[in-house]
């Protein structure tokens, strides 16, 4: 088992930053990828970004590209999501997951509880 928790939410304006962080503990976590997910009120569950734990490849959503990076402190077993100009439509609620998969969240095993994001304009 995994268990996942996210921190750093908040209410940020628009153009503005947050750093979200997932903390992870139970079962070794070299052979899986970490990923961010987002979901908005009426919408489905969407993929952000990834990385390869022990490799450190990453993957990003086209909409995030360039203002969102993903990272991952191995020795805090810890994933982020350093999220910079910021938009309203990155209002969401937003989940760290583990897994072996690429951008479908049913690929992912393992789920945090999400930690809200919104965006002012």
């Amino acid at each position: 088992q995994v268990q996942l928790v996210e921190s750093g939410g908040g209410l940020v304006q628009a153009g503005g930053s947050l750093r979200l962080s997932c903390a992870a503990s139970g079962r070794t976590l070299s052979n899986l990828r970490m990923g961010w997910f987002r979901q908005a009120p009426g919408k489905e569950r969407e993929f952000v970004a990834r990385i390869n734990w022990s490799g450190g490849s990453t993957d990003y959503a086209d909409s995030v590209k360039g203002r969102f990076t993903i990272s991952s402190d191995n020795a805090a077993n810890s994933v982020y999501l350093q999220m910079n100009s910021l938009k309203p439509e990155d209002t969401a609620v937003y989940y760290c997951a583990a897994g072996w998969g690429g951008s479908i969240p049913s690929q992912y095993v393992y789920w945090g509880r999400g930690t809200q994001v919104t965006v002012s304009s």
